[in-house]
């Protein structure tokens, strides 16, 4: 991927992380014993359901008022504006979130433990390698507005 001189300067897509870990996660349960959550299917897929319902919700939202309000969302692109309304008015990383959500509804709805338990480890990476990079970089070019935003607004939730 491309890398934009303005931009937060993030080499790897923020998807790749959380797909990556999940596909691991669910092949290496073929060789270990804990296979399973042990629990109906029925409640895991009602559970992912949901899950997945709230991540795509979010996720849709957020991309949207990126395409409505003209600026890039890959953080290899530069960022136009700060984005204050819709979910960002209560997360300031509402994509990133609604990944981590579709990733549990993913491992849970396919019975996946291990899958599951790397999510904390995606987590990192994404907060450390993702998040800190893009945070500089909008301090950087924003300055004060930016550090407003980031005190009134949580990273996560």
């Amino acid at each position: 991927m491309a890398v934009e001189p303005d931009s937060a300067g993030v080499r790897i897509p923020p998807p790749f992380v959380y797909l990556g870990a999940l596909l691991l996660g669910l092949a290496a349960e073929r060789f270990v014993t804990l296979r399973s959550f042990g629990i109906d299917w029925r409640f895991l897929a009602a559970t992912g359901a949901l899950l997945f319902v709230a991540g795509a919700a979010m996720m849709l939202a957020a991309a949207g008022l990126f395409r409505r309000l003209g600026t890039n969302a890959p953080p290899s692109r530069p960022t136009t504006l700060i984005i204050t309304t819709g979910p960002y008015r209560w997360t300031r990383n509402p994509m990133y979130l609604a990944m981590a959500l579709i990733y549990a509804s993913l491992a849970i709805g396919l019975d996946g433990p291990i899958a599951l338990a790397l999510l904390p480890l995606v987590l990192i990476v994404i907060q450390t390698q993702v998040i800190a990079r893009e945070e500089r970089y909008l301090e950087a070019k924003f300055g004060d507005d930016y550090r407003r935003y980031k005190a009134e607004v949580r990273r996560w939730l």
